[in-house]
């Protein structure tokens, strides 16, 4: 049987509440990252024993593992994967090693080919993600024996299963002009726009349980700050007063707060900002235990996103879908009339 060095370029995507992981974009499959650090190509734990078989074809647990690091490429520095995440990292690293195996014997069956001149190319590519000729040196010696003749191996394996990615996941993924604004139409809710405040806050608040003389007591201190924080002129000026005098935790960000739609706010702090005009102050607002003047930064209504806004993200988004799809498709199909052992 033909044991088979993995590639570890072919990158998993995975997608949440799904039962198998999709697979995501290809790479070239030898490429270390970063450079210098050539012996993250190899996994911290790799052994022969045999984890599958396709087609008659060895898939080991150091394949596996390379995959895995493939999938989560800090986890060398981690000293493993994250314990929460491994079992679904496992899960899919397997699923891609089968399906990039199936993709190589396919490209083999429909005797796909790699010029010389790309091969050639591919070669020197991958030399120069090496720091040093020396660097390069040792990765072959790690991991061919020393072999340029494996090596080359590998790299024409990587590139016929690009190769019939390419025919049949990338030339057929496209998205047309048309094919977005029919989804943009034909979708209005997903593109709607809640109302939302950008503002910055400052806070006097009352300790928990406090007493009506305490709330008394801390309203009297907020309405004491209150012209203080009416004349401040921009947000900086605020800022700068809500980090020295302010009780809420927003205090260390000058009182910001980011954009807020405001079904996420209290209702009295929204019926202020309402009623302002950008670069307005609020008076003292009580919302429970806190006595709160606001600054109106911002204030976008509720409405649509323009078509032309989201046109470029929502191309790679129907796109990066249609690609998920054309793969899912294509292992399926590959797997049909495939052996394929898992333990």
């Amino acid at each position: 049987m033909n044991t088979k060095f993995s590639t570890s370029g072919l990158l998993l995507l995975l997608a949440a509440g799904a039962a198998s992981a999709q697979i995501a974009s290809h790479a070239p499959a030898l490429k270390p990252a970063p450079a210098p650090a050539v012996s993250d190509v190899a996994p911290l734990v790799a052994t022969p024993n045999p984890v599958a078989h396709v087609n008659g074809t060895v898939l080991t647990e150091a394949d596996l593992v390379r995959e895995e690091y493939a999938i989560f490429p800090y986890a060398r520095q981690h000293n493993g994967l994250p314990k929460e995440l491994e079992p679904e990292i496992r899960q899919g690293a397997m699923r891609m090693m089968i399906f990039e195996e199936l993709v190589y014997q396919e490209a083999l069956r429909r005797k796909m080919t790699v010029s010389p001149a790309r091969m050639q190319k591919s070669e020197m590519d991958f030399r120069k993600t090496f720091a040093t000729p020396e660097a390069y040196n040792a990765f072959v010696q790690s991991e061919f024996h020393g072999s340029q003749q494996l090596l080359d191996e590998k790299i024409r394996r990587s590139l016929l299963i690009e190769a019939l990615l390419k025919i049949e996941v990338q030339s057929k993924s496209q998205i047309t002009p048309a094919e977005v604004r029919a989804f943009y139409d034909q979708n209005p809710d997903r593109f709607k726009v809640p109302e939302s405040f950008i503002f910055q806050t400052l806070s006097a608040i009352a300790p928990e349980n406090a007493t009506p003389e305490q709330l008394k007591s801390i309203r009297a201190r907020a309405e004491k700050i209150l012209p203080q924080a009416k004349a401040t002129k921009t947000n900086d000026e605020f800022g700068l007063l809500a980090e020295k005098i302010s009780d809420d935790d927003y205090r260390v960000m000058e009182g910001q707060h980011k954009s807020t739609p405001v079904d996420q706010l209290p209702p009295p702090v929204v019926q202020a900002l309402r009623s302002m005009k950008v670069g307005g102050v609020s008076n003292v607002i009580e919302v429970g235990q806190a006595f709160t003047i606001v600054r109106l930064n911002a204030h976008t209504p509720a409405g649509k996103e323009k078509f032309e806004d989201v046109r470029a993200r929502l191309t790679t988004a129907l796109q990066q879908r249609k690609t998920n799809q054309l793969r899912a498709a294509l292992d399926q199909k590959l797997r049909q009339n495939a052996r394929v052992e898992e333990p």
